[in-house]
């Protein structure tokens, strides 16, 4: 033992180890006299401390060395190896959403669509493969300084969204068409194959109000009065009047919408034209418009983009939960035009309506459970009939479901309150000018615009909104 007064190393050092675990340190608690030290002897000690993983033996040796350089700091002398995360699982579609990019219509210079494409639809035959899920990965243990075993945060599982005309095999890790037909997303992300039902020409008196239980294809125009409703996607090759249209799907317009104040454009998904005019516009996930949003009521579930060659959007009310942006707000006449963004008023809703579902179903569950343990007491002592024999299969496929049905729906609270609780992403971008007369609302907060900018961009930002300069 070398001469540190007589002192054993316990009284003239101190090991400590972080919270999480991941470093120990060491500190001098007395720094008078020579203290002389071996390498050695600093392992052995640390060691007795509960030191076991990550020992930095170059800075003992350091320590070791000269002591002095290193009394009055604390010194890191063990990094113990982070545990490495899971990977979450997907669901990989093999048809219709992958690759929409490719088959997306192209825009021609003046903003419209050219709607050639629409005649490679993204058919499939019945049985074949539609979408595999692929499983998450697991995460890799870590180890702490003292020798403990860190476990990983693993990655969680996708579920297959099941929509219409799908199947999904036993293990749950294939979807099979189940029709002829368009591999179609709907709201909530499920996944559909719909039949395709195509009208050459305008929809209009020969042809009437169309409801169909697919995907419809208008290879014209859709006239004022007129009702299309389709639960797959809406691809109409013309211009939409005031028509009342209705998707679960999305809706892809080669011109535009004329609406005259009359009927609505409503989508579960997505809406695509070149220019809407005095209409009453909705989607559930994003509005793209290449040229003009005129004197319109506008209203998306995440954002409306109007940045095209013209994009202009003047007058009316735009809303969207997340972000608007168009190249111009506005105009020099001062047209009075309100942007709202961060308002998702639909979610609220559908929180509620989740709740009271998952009320119910927690009821049914219990009703169930109790039911069951009555006829599994009668069952253990041999008193039960047929009929209450079927009646118990009944009730444990009931239960069954109504534990699929609740984890969803907890699925689905926890992506809705997460999606509400951010409103740090809400926003207003003007790419070129937003003119005054502009009425700018984010969440419950809300600015007027008296004067003309170039390039901003609106955020909120400590209880109030503010103007930055748009990148």
């Amino acid at each position: 033992m070398p001469d540190n007064g007589s002192l054993p190393l316990a009284e003239c050092l101190q090991v400590t180890v972080s919270e999480d675990k991941m470093q120990a340190y060491l500190v001098f608690r007395r720094v008078e006299g020579d203290l002389k030290l071996t390498s050695r002897e600093l392992e052995q000690y640390i060691s007795s401390q509960g030191i076991k993983h990550g020992v930095q033996s170059d800075t003992l040796y350091l320590i070791a060395q000269k002591p002095q350089d290193f009394f009055f700091t604390q010194n890191v002398i063990a990094i113990g190896t982070p545990p490495l995360p899971g990977i979450d699982g997907y669901v990989k579609v093999l048809y219709g959403e992958s690759n929409e990019q490719e088959r997306r219509p192209t825009e021609r210079e003046d903003g419209s669509v050219d709607y050639k494409e629409v005649k490679q639809l993204a058919n499939v035959k019945a049985g074949q493969l539609i979408a595999e899920r692929v499983p998450a990965q697991k995460g890799t243990a870590g180890k702490a300084v003292t020798g403990e075993e860190i476990l990983p945060k693993e990655g969680k599982d996708a579920h297959f969204k099941v929509g219409k005309n799908v199947v999904v095999n036993p293990e749950k890790v294939a979807m099979y068409a189940a029709i002829d037909g368009l591999v179609t997303k709907t709201d909530k992300e499920k996944l559909n194959v719909f039949p395709v039902y195509e009208v050459n020409g305008d929809v209009d008196y020969n042809i009437g109000n169309i409801d169909f239980v697919g995907t419809v294809v208008i290879r014209g125009n859709i006239l004022t009065g007129f009702r299309v409703k389709a639960s797959g996607d809406i691809r109409v090759t013309g211009g939409i009047e005031g028509a009342e249209v209705e998707s679960d799907g999305s809706i892809e317009i080669s011109g535009g919408i004329i609406g005259s104040n009359k009927g609505f454009v409503k989508a579960g998904r997505n809406i695509r034209c070149s220019f809407i005019q005095e209409g009453n516009v909705f989607a559930g996930e994003d509005i793209v418009v290449a040229q003009s949003i005129m004197h319109a009521n506008v209203r998306a579930g995440r954002s409306v983009k109007c940045a095209g060659a013209k994009g202009l959007i003047v007058g009316g009310l735009i809303q969207a939960g997340d972000r608007v942006t168009a190249r111009m707000i506005g105009n020099s006449m001062s047209t009075a035009t309100v942007i709202e963004v961060g308002v998702r008023p639909e979610l609220r809703q559908e929180l509620n309506e989740l709740r009271v579902v998952m009320r119910q179903l927690t009821e049914n569950m219990d009703k169930s459970e109790k039911a069951l343990a009555l006829l599994d007491q009668m069952a253990s002592i041999g008193q039960l009939s047929a009929d209450k024999l079927a009646l118990r299969v009944k009730l444990s496929a009931t239960k069954r479901q109504a534990i699929e049905d609740l984890a969803a729906n907890k699925e689905r609270v926890l992506e809705i309150e997460k999606t509400l609780e951010d409103t740090t992403t809400a926003r207003v971008d003007a790419v070129h000018t937003l003119w005054g007369g502009t009425k700018i609302v984010i969440g419950r907060y809300t600015r007027f615009v008296k004067d003309s900018s170039q390039r901003v961009s609106f955020r909120f930002s400590d209880g109030d909104i503010i103007m930055v300069p748009f990148f």
